[in-house]
């Protein structure tokens, strides 16, 4: 006997996930190891149980679908089952393997899953070294796909272990990098999270972060002052006290931005 699909069903709607289990259950050789009622919970249980796929909601509490999948590695097969349409591009654009339209029923999911056992059969078969395999889409390029174009970022998630953090973009103070990491500092705690800091500043609103330094983009509302310590050699003091470096192009941006 194959082994069982293993599959975690997230959706902030008790009734929702009633119906799901219900459908389920008249597949053999299905398992659901997981109900989640919102992103936090979908992060903890798929990173622990490791299922073959996720059955995952788009608009939810707290964490977005598209922010739970931003946040897991390596990310399971997904169908996402939402109300929305406006969300099926970025879907297919993240590898989803199928796009439910609630209300829908037992065939349309039927057809989900086959297509999702069909997606798992691919996958675990060696490919010839000569077939190329689409990368997975990185975190960075998940979020900004989910966003769509001409959007900035109104918070970065984090997840820090067990721990899922979600920032508000207006409460950030500056972001530092840090090797292959970015540390966010906000409200005088620093949020490691692992991604560049080009990817995460172009992802925020450039009207509000500014890239002073190779190292630093600082949030041009926590800047009290800028301060000249020598020729070409400037510090942008945040109302906090802290000083950031300013380079010569950086302080040019900040000219052009502040006037």
């Amino acid at each position: 006997m194959p082994e069982p699909l293993r599959v975690v069903l997230v959706d902030d709607e008790a009734p929702a996930r009633t119906l799901l289990r219900e459908y389920l259950g008249a597949h053999d050789g299905v398992e659901v190891v997981a109900e989640c009622a919102n992103g936090f919970e979908a992060v903890k249980q798929i990173s622990e149980r490791k299922p073959d796929l996720v059955i995952l909601d788009v608009q939810m509490p707290k964490l977005d679908g598209f922010e739970v999948l931003e946040l897991l590695e390596p990310r399971p097969a997904v169908i996402f089952c939402t109300a929305y349409d406006e969300y099926a591009l970025q879907a297919f654009e993240v590898h989803a393997v199928d796009y439910l339209l609630k209300p829908f029923g037992r065939e349309r999911l039927a057809e989900a899953l086959d297509r999702a056992r069909e997606r798992l059969a691919v996958m675990s078969r060696r490919a010839p070294a000569d077939t190329p395999q689409p990368p997975a889409p990185s975190g960075a390029a998940l979020a900004r796909t989910a966003r769509g174009p001409g959007k900035h970022a109104e918070r970065i998630v984090v997840r820090d272990g067990a721990q899922v953090h979600v920032l508000p973009a207006e409460r950030v103070d500056y972001l530092e990098a840090q090797d292959d990491y970015v540390a966010i500092h906000s409200g005088g705690k620093a949020h490691l999270k692992h991604q560049t800091l080009s990817e995460l500043a172009e992802s925020l609103d450039p009207d509000r972060f500014v890239r002073v330094h190779r190292s630093f983009v600082a949030n041009v509302e926590r800047i009290a002052r800028i301060e000249l310590l020598a020729k070409d050699q400037r510090v942008a003091v945040l109302h906090d006290g802290r000083q950031l470096p300013v380079s010569r192009t950086g302080h040019e941006r900040l000219r052009e931005l502040l006037g």
